[in-house]
């Protein structure tokens, strides 16, 4: 089985002095390889190829046989970093809590134990739904489970 450590280093010696960084690594037993990344600015389909050539070109398939795959860790994936939460500042999130109720919001601020966003409030008229953002809650990293980023068109 290929070594994750070695498919860390290999990460880390290509992304080094990017604003590039590893999100997730996985393998599983038949070494199927998935590599998700996330990048201040951005990640594009020329990061992934990079990566994914910097890591095969480190790879041996005469010692042990492999799939690579290397994404962006999308918009659907969970932030699994504080530096993600930092990117998403004034973007529209949705917080899971220990207590699995989801609360939706506008993300204010980051620190290193908590977040700040604008609540998310569905007020009720005649006509239709309207959506406002006006409470300003806190919520400690120790009681959030989950946290994704909501894409609205």
């Amino acid at each position: 089985m290929i070594d994750k450590k070695h498919i860390e280093d290999l990460t880390e010696e290509c992304l080094f002095g990017t604003d590039r960084f590893v999100t997730a690594i996985k393998i599983s037993t038949d070494n199927k390889i998935m590599v998700f990344i996330d990048g201040d600015s951005g990640v594009n389909i020329d990061n992934c190829v990079e990566l994914s050539r910097h890591i095969e070109g480190n790879l041996d398939r005469e010692k042990e046989d492999y799939e690579l795959n290397v994404a962006s860790a999308g918009a659907d994936n969970p932030f699994v970093m504080l530096r993600q939460y930092k990117n998403n500042i004034d973007k529209l999130i949705q917080v899971t809590n220990a207590d699995n109720k989801k609360i939706r919001g506008i993300l204010k601020s980051v620190n290193d134990n908590d977040i700040e966003l604008l609540k998310e409030v569905r007020k009720k008229n005649k006509k239709n739904k309207k959506v406002t953002y006006e409470e300003q809650i806190s919520i400690a990293f120790d009681d959030i489970k989950e946290t994704k980023r909501i894409i609205s068109f």
